[in-house]
């Protein structure tokens, strides 16, 4: 899928108390990620990829657990967000290989992990709506940072290295292909999980 495939520039206007609270978390969360990286886009994309794994991986599971106690089918919810948890996990891992986070940015992954796969679960326990249209925000504000990422290589301010051989292959880019195409493969993933989450907000909100 290329740049033309998506629209990169979807924004969902909060229209009640659910999308306004998703919409003020997600805003908070963006400052601290703004006033921590600055312009160190590879390092921000390291620590906010290990938060970004999180909520796929909440949501599969508490998916599961209602699906076995109420007996009834997930209509593909599961597999969905297993698959988003997956993709952003190997996010991750490219961005590693890219970034080279040092000893405070780990911790920082511990630290941050910990809170938000708590903070998240909670959040999805009294309501999956409001959950699933936080991560459709965090995707639109991820879709702007990497976009902000491409330009800055783009522009020369930061080297646009060979792309790892693990995005290479997993992404099915080409041979001699760089870090400019890596950042348009990941941007089209976050735009991808923003349009699933914030058509699984919709669904839920009609069922209240």
């Amino acid at each position: 899928m290329n740049d033309q495939d998506i629209d990169l520039s979807r924004h969902h206007e909060p229209r009640d108390f659910s999308d306004r609270v998703a919409r003020g978390f997600t805003s908070l969360m963006r400052f601290f990620a703004d006033t921590f990286f600055a312009g160190r886009y590879g390092h921000r994309a390291v620590v906010l990829e290990t938060v970004a794994g999180v909520p796929g991986m909440v949501g599969a599971t508490l998916q599961h657990l209602r699906s076995l106690r109420r007996m009834e089918d997930d209509h593909g919810w599961i597999a969905k967000l297993m698959d988003e948890a997956e993709n952003e996990r190997m996010h991750l891992l490219t961005f590693v290989e890219i970034a080279s986070p040092n000893w405070l940015e780990r911790l920082l992954i511990i630290l941050a992990q910990g809170f938000f796969y708590t903070l998240y679960f909670m959040i999805y326990v009294v309501s999956s709506r409001t959950a699933h249209r936080i991560v459709g925000y965090f995707e639109e504000e991820a879709v702007v940072s990497y976009t902000e990422y491409l330009e800055e290589v783009e522009s020369g301010a930061i080297e646009d290295l060979p792309a790892p051989d693990r995005a290479i292959q997993y992404w099915q880019l080409a041979e001699d292909a760089r870090l400019s195409d890596v950042i348009r493969a990941v941007r089209n993933d976050e735009a991808g999980h923003r349009d699933v989450n914030h058509g699984f907000a919709d669904l839920l909100s009609k069922k209240t």
